[in-house]
């Protein structure tokens, strides 16, 4: 894929009127209201690759683009790609090993190194993957998946043009320009009706009225993970913070209006006191113990550091839960002091009930939970302190109205790309094959950035579906965003949490066939 214009046939003005008659726009936010010189002078600040896609003025100071990026027609195939242990990467030795075992069964096998893209913080080669044939049907790729896995192996058949190569593939994306000089409104993150919990983001863009809406963070989507819809990352809405950090990895800091967002690589240090004794508050929000995308403190293992789609674990901790959870507390070993708004202790209880309004709950096991027994004393107080640090160890301070939304990795700083697949815990000890499936290879993904004119860049971009769209890999994501004129930019959650709505309407194809509910979105709310 090369970053080369497929527009799409409308014209700026005809595509208004379009939206407007299938209801996504606002009444009144049609040609007549804006008239052609002003849809005109839009669409020629347009940046580049993105001059002649189609053009909807959503209001005064947000355009959305709609286009497709493409590869080289015909570039595309099935194949065949068979794994070792699961793992779709090698090394080379073992590759080999594995195509001549592949041979030997008859069938005709070929190794492909994949490298690290440029833009990257890693060199060199990544892995080395096995494939077998080029079919231009589905179907086909199956048989000879099927006869693969008749005879021992496993195999997967796989499109190429999710492969990341250049020159194949195709995304089909849209692209919302902001101008916080001329829109009127604001941008926020919202988790929607709790903490705990998943919603659609048409739906938490409807509840707020909210003219655009996007997926936001990184949440947990199991129970075995954690708490289902809480943020795995640090995320804070309205000044309030509901989910630590995961280790430095980088978050938008959205204060007032939220239209000129700040990017930071942020840690938490939380702490509890009673009197002169403290303890660490290892999280927030979430299961005691259960650390989603690690990054934890404490001791967390297998690592302190961020480590993407992991779950670390810990069996000392304490963790804190506000009364924005929406939910009970989670049941378990354990121990938890249920406080009032002023940090008196009302009890002491065992671990799963109620969150009080306007208090807190803190939840301890293991030495978490001595501490509690020994200083929590109801009648007596505790007081929580929340310190949110850059990576210059600068405290961040947050005031009423400002929001946190995690994602990662970073894309775009100062203007270049940037994508740190080690630091970000997308590249794991031994295993080269999840940096390749989730960060080099094509999948959905939504991206947030700032250009040079300070306009905000929400970019949706849809995949796994062959022949519509394949979406982007990381670095080919970060080159979109420094093309469209991007000084720093960041992935948002993708895959199938990849949406985006107008006027609570989607207008992307999620990848899982039908809306995914998330954790929280980001809103241009009126």
């Amino acid at each position: 894929m090369v970053l080369a214009r497929r527009p799409f046939r409308a014209a700026a003005k005809a595509s208004v009127v379009t939206l407007a008659a299938a209801g996504l726009l606002a009444p009144g936010v049609a040609a007549d209201r804006y008239g052609d010189t002003a849809a005109a002078a839009s669409a020629s600040a347009a940046p580049g690759p993105i001059a002649d896609w189609r053009h909807d003025r959503l209001a005064s100071g947000v355009d959305l683009y709609q286009g497709s990026i493409s590869g080289r027609p015909g570039a595309d195939h099935w194949t065949v790609t068979v794994r070792a242990n699961g793992a779709h990467l090698s090394a080379e030795r073992d590759a080999r090993a594995l195509a001549g075992k592949v041979r030997g069964a008859g069938f005709g096998a070929r190794t492909e190194a994949v490298a690290w893209p440029r833009g990257s913080d890693r060199r060199g080669v990544v892995g080395v993957r096995v494939r077998v044939g080029e079919y231009a049907a589905r179907a086909d790729a199956d048989a000879r998946r099927k006869a693969l896995a008749d005879a021992g192996f496993d195999a997967v058949s796989e499109w190429t043009g999710a492969d990341g190569l250049p020159g194949t593939g195709i995304a089909r994306v849209k692209v919302a320009i902001v101008d916080p000089g001329r829109y009127g409104g604001a941008m926020k993150g919202t988790y929607g009706t709790g903490v705990a919990g998943r919603e659609t983001v048409s739906a938490m863009a409807s509840a707020d009225g909210a003219l655009l809406g996007v997926n936001a963070g990184f949440f947990v989507m199991e129970g075995k993970d954690g708490v289902p819809g809480a943020a795995a990352g640090i995320a804070a809405y309205d000044g309030e913070v509901q989910s630590a950090a995961t280790g430095g990895r980088i978050a938008a800091v959205l204060r007032g209006d939220g239209l000129r967002p700040e990017f930071a690589k942020l840690r938490t240090d939380l702490r509890v006191r009673a009197g002169a004794a403290s303890a660490v508050v290892d999280g927030v929000n979430r299961v005691t113990g259960l650390i989603r995308n690690c990054g934890g403190v404490g001791g967390d293992a297998p690592t302190e550091r961020p480590r993407h789609d992991v779950t670390c674990t810990d069996p000392d901790e304490i963790v804190e839960f506000t009364d924005e959870l929406g939910a009970p507390t989670p049941a378990g070993d354990g121990v938890e002091a249920v406080l009032d708004a002023s940090g008196r202790v009302r009890e002491v209880r065992a671990r799963g009930g109620a969150v009080p309004e306007g208090g807190s709950v803190l939840a301890g096991i293991g030495s978490g939970a001595t501490w509690l027994r020994t200083h929590a004393k109801p009648g007596g107080a505790l007081k929580v302190s929340r310190r949110i640090l850059d990576e210059r160890g600068k405290e961040l301070k947050l005031a009423p109205g400002d929001d946190l939304v995690n994602g990662g990795p970073e894309l775009v700083r100062g203007g270049k790309v940037a994508v740190n697949y080690a630091a970000d815990g997308i590249e794991r000890p031994g295993d080269p094959s999840f940096a390749y499936t989730w960060g080099i290879k094509r999948n959905p993904r939504t991206l947030l950035g700032v250009d040079r004119k300070g306009r905000v860049l929400l970019v949706a971009a849809d995949g796994r579906q062959p022949g519509h769209s394949d979406g982007f890999g990381l670095n080919e994501g970060a080159e979109l965003m420094k093309s469209l004129g991007a000084v720093r930019a960041m992935a948002l959650d993708g895959g199938g949490s990849v949406t985006m709505a107008v006027n609570g309407k989607v207008i992307n194809s999620p990848s899982d066939g039908a809306e995914r509910p998330v954790g929280d979105a980001l809103l241009l709310t009126h």
